[in-house]
């Protein structure tokens, strides 16, 4: 926003703040709705224009933030949040096509369909006018009308990569409070964390932050999802401290509906270690958290993703093994508790069935709303599949999901793998920049290896930040657990499939060899029972 401040100077705009906020509306007047296509963050706005009697709203381009709309009989309402349109809806009812689903929770967030009747989503990457009782929404970007030429020599695309993300981290550095980084010691937060640290000890000045040493680090103990040595690892390379929260459930589960109140959607886990880590960096006076988001789905980070590079590589032995050991060395280092994985000899056939049926799926739910571009027919078999998880299914949930859990908290998330710049490129590069000599995301790993620790860049093991419900449901949560599936209130609820839900919850306490997958089934069918009771039953009971 300084550089667009200066070129709009240059045209006798005059501020008076030293606020974005103030840019956006200059930059507005200056240039109408193709403003948008000069910013590089994230939005959601509504300008109301007394010139043309219309209200503007746009939402940048990956739905880093959101905006919500409905028409009702009082006129035309836009929010953040869903429940801030509930007093002007007839009534507050779930969508039951969405709720009912448990195989849509990954995909509703690409469409206008919401959890709740009668509330739109405005679609990412576009702009809208309200003029005269009608809305007519636009869509403004599209990564496939983007894509950019690259080096053809792997060295440069890396050369190219280290400058574009140096670049989208110095321009997320600009502040005026305290900076803080949700670290795991994975790849992407330690990417974050350590390329800060490197232009924070190299150059000041054009509003970057200095107080940017603030990691905060959500511990599991004694479960498989515990990543603190790792992060450890990280703060002691950079020679920095970090908050490593102990992330206890028992003391939170008094506020569980409350944060599901805050969260409005459904989801496959718990929002209580998320909730609390962004609580933590509130309590802490951090006001911004710079983190990793985005990497995963644009440079193969996810094991499910990578199968689809099978037909890129064709009947190539060494790259056919190359992407199998890729894949099998990505999951943790104890699946027999998270994901448990068949033998090497079992493991092609069984990621070949599971991409077949969620090609199936796709198919079923309307598939790929980009498919018939040219630039998606150009691409390699992978890339379609990352463009799928960028765009359709993975992050806009994760994205969703991560601005809840911050601004409950009123902490704002900047992404710079999401930077459009950088973007652009992932889907640009050929699919042997992403899988590379068994290493996923082996363009991000190294550009920015001699950023962070060796064993960190090129740790291959991948856990992910999440909630350990398996652990919890067996030990400390399950009596919450037990006594949900005997309660009336549960035996009752139109939303789920009671017996079939108690069934599920029972066999992830009881059998020894409950894996993470039966725990976020457990969960999804869960959630629309306690979504219900905290959104829907919150709000009927408000209004009485």
């Amino acid at each position: 926003f300084l550089e667009l401040r200066k070129e709009l100077e240059k045209y006798g705009h005059i501020f008076s703040t030293q606020t974005d906020t103030e840019v956006v509306l200059s930059a507005y007047a200056q240039w109408g709705e193709d403003c948008v296509y000069r910013f590089n963050g994230m939005w959601a706005f509504g300008i109301w224009d007394r010139q043309q009697q219309e209200l503007f709203l746009s939402r940048d381009r990956f739905g880093k933030k959101p905006l919500f709309y409905a028409k009702t009989g009082k006129g035309f309402a836009f929010a953040s949040e869903m429940k801030a349109l509930f007093p002007l809806l007839d009534a507050v009812r779930p969508n039951l096509s969405i709720v009912k689903d448990k195989n849509k929770i990954f995909t509703y967030e690409k469409t206008e369909e919401c959890v709740i009747e009668g509330v739109r989503r405005f679609p990412a990457g576009s702009v809208g006018h309200f003029k005269n009782g009608r809305l007519s929404v636009k869509r403004f970007w599209c990564t496939l009308d983007n894509l950019v030429d690259v080096p053809e020599r792997y060295e440069d695309q890396v050369e190219q990569f280290k400058g574009l993300f140096m670049d989208a981290c110095r321009l997320r550095l600009r502040s005026d409070v305290p900076i803080g980084t949700a670290l795991s010691g994975g790849l992407d937060s330690s990417s974050i964390i350590s390329t800060i640290a490197r232009i924070g000890a190299q150059e000041s000045g054009n509003r970057l932050a200095a107080d940017w040493q603030h990691a905060f680090v959500a511990t599991f103990p004694g479960t498989p999802l515990d990543e603190s040595r790792y992060a450890r690892m990280v703060t002691d390379h950079l020679g920095i401290d970090a908050d490593f929260i102990e992330i206890d459930p028992l003391k939170a589960m008094a506020a569980l509906d409350h944060y599901l109140y805050l969260f409005e959607d459904i989801y496959i886990t718990s929002p209580i270690p998320f909730m609390l880590t962004y609580g933590a960096m509130k309590k802490a006076g951090i006001k911004v958290s710079i983190d990793g988001h985005g990497s995963d789905e644009c440079f193969g980070g996810y094991p499910f993703d990578l199968p689809s590079a099978f037909a890129d590589a064709g009947l190539h032995i060494h790259q056919i093994r190359m992407i199998l050991n890729t894949i099998y060395d990505t999951y943790p280092e104890k699946p027999n508790q998270l994901n448990t994985l068949p033998p090497k000899t079992q493991f092609w056939i069984k990621w070949n069935v599971i991409i077949f049926f969620r090609n199936l799926l796709q198919k079923r739910q309307g598939g790929v709303k980009d498919a018939a571009h040219p630039a998606f027919k150009g691409m390699d078999h992978l890339t379609r599949q990352l463009y799928i998880s960028t765009h359709e299914t993975i992050l806009p949930t994760l994205l969703r999901n991560y601005d809840r859990y911050s601004m409950a908290n009123g902490v704002e998330i900047r992404m710079p793998f999401l930077d459009h710049r950088i973007v652009s490129f992932a889907f640009s590069l050929p699919w042997t920049a992403k899988i590379r000599n068994g290493y996923t995301k082996a363009v991000v790993r190294d550009a920015l290896c001699g950023f962070m620790p060796e064993n960190i860049a090129y740790r291959k093991t991948k856990i992910g930040f999440n909630s350990p419900v398996v652990d919890w449901m067996k030990g400390p949560l399950k009596a919450f657990f037990q006594d949900t599936i005997r309660s009336r209130e549960f035996r009752d609820c139109d939303l789920i499939e009671p017996e079939k839900t108690a069934a599920l919850v029972t066999k992830v306490i009881e059998n020894p060899d409950a894996t993470f997958l039966d725990g976020e089934n457990a969960w999804s069918l869960l959630s629309p029972f306690l979504w219900e009771r905290a959104v829907i039953k919150k709000q009927y009971q408000s209004n009485l």
